[in-house]
């Protein structure tokens, strides 16, 4: 009895999640950034992290999932983006006792470095940079198998002398059904304002509300997921629904497993003329060694090319 009254509340509490939000348009040019997943392994199960476990990069997409984490650990990675465009991250999570758990981390994205023109397009001499960059700061708990928490994030972005920042709100819920081996699980990412802009008009922040379901199949080494994403979307009912992902963990060995993953949106938007190759398809693995999993993840732009993600995942 009690177990079905839980299942129904967190399903209640997934669909509020979903209506909670205003829904607009996602029109946005400030710090989209942060829709880019860093870590390896979430890129390689097409962004289906929303539901994942004992895992520190969990807090930049569900710091409801941080009481899932086991003991002190840490991650970080590293992004080959398209041109001279690299990226990365680097995680540290733990339980403080009598308080909860905690997780700080930081993402960040350099564009290279540009030449400086004259409005004529004459080289001055001088070069420029330009990256982004956020901040976060999470907490976690948990009453019995629902998980809870929230990250809170500084966010900074420069452009040669030019900057703007934003102050952002990361929360999420993770339902834990032990005898199912399943998780139910939802989060709202980037709910939050810009606090300074570059050209004085205030944008709003990449809004996303995501639900997902994740389950441990009984008689196979595979943990399938399935995601939804950008459910504020001003869209009839049924169509925010098309922005899903789906991702599969085969837990090949102690120390080796494959990951395959798809994320339909970016399949869609890539598409160019009647063909998209593999876009939206990604792929990848993790590799135990000497007490460090190793993880690196493909993942497919179609016609534009491909990214490389590396991370290296510790317990202490």
């Amino acid at each position: 009895m009690i177990r079905k009254f839980s299942a129904a509340f967190v399903l209640l509490l997934l669909a509020m999640m979903t209506q909670a939000i205003p829904l607009r348009a996602q029109n946005y040019s400030a710090f989209d950034f942060l829709r880019i997943p860093m870590n390896a392994r979430a890129a390689a199960l097409g962004n289906t992290f929303l539901t994942m476990r004992d895992d520190p990069s969990i807090l930049f997409t569900n710091p409801g999932a941080l009481s899932s984490i086991s003991g002190p650990s840490a991650s970080v990675g590293f992004l080959k983006h398209l041109l001279d465009v690299n990226a990365g991250y680097a995680v540290y999570s733990q339980k403080w006792e009598n308080l909860g758990w905690v997780g700080a981390g930081i993402t960040y994205l350099n564009y290279g470095s540009f030449d400086e023109t004259d409005k004529f397009g004459n080289m001055t001499g001088s070069t420029f940079g330009a990256s982004d960059l956020a901040l976060s700061l999470g907490y976690g708990n948990r009453a019995g198998n629902l998980h809870y928490g929230a990250a809170l994030k500084v966010i900074y972005s420069y452009i040669e002398e030019y900057s703007a920042s934003g102050l952002a709100l990361d929360a999420g819920v993770s339902y834990y059904i032990p005898d199912q081996n399943m998780v139910l699980a939802a989060g709202v990412l980037n709910a939050g304002a810009q606090l300074s802009s570059y050209g004085g008009e205030r944008e709003d922040l990449p809004l996303d509300v995501r639900i997902g379901i994740g389950k441990q199949l009984e008689h196979l080494p595979l943990n399938i997921m399935l995601n939804f994403h950008k459910l504020n979307e001003d869209a009839d009912f049924f169509d925010r629904f098309t922005n899903f992902s789906l991702g599969g963990e085969f837990d090949l060995s102690d120390s080796f497993k494959a990951r395959v993953g798809y994320y339909n949106e970016m399949r869609r938007e890539l598409k160019i003329g009647n063909t998209a190759k593999l876009a939206g398809f990604s792929g990848g693995f993790g590799l135990r060694i000497a007490g460090y999993m190793v993880d690196y993840a493909y993942t497919s732009l179609g016609e534009i090319g491909a990214l490389h993600r590396f991370a290296i995942t510790t317990s202490f």
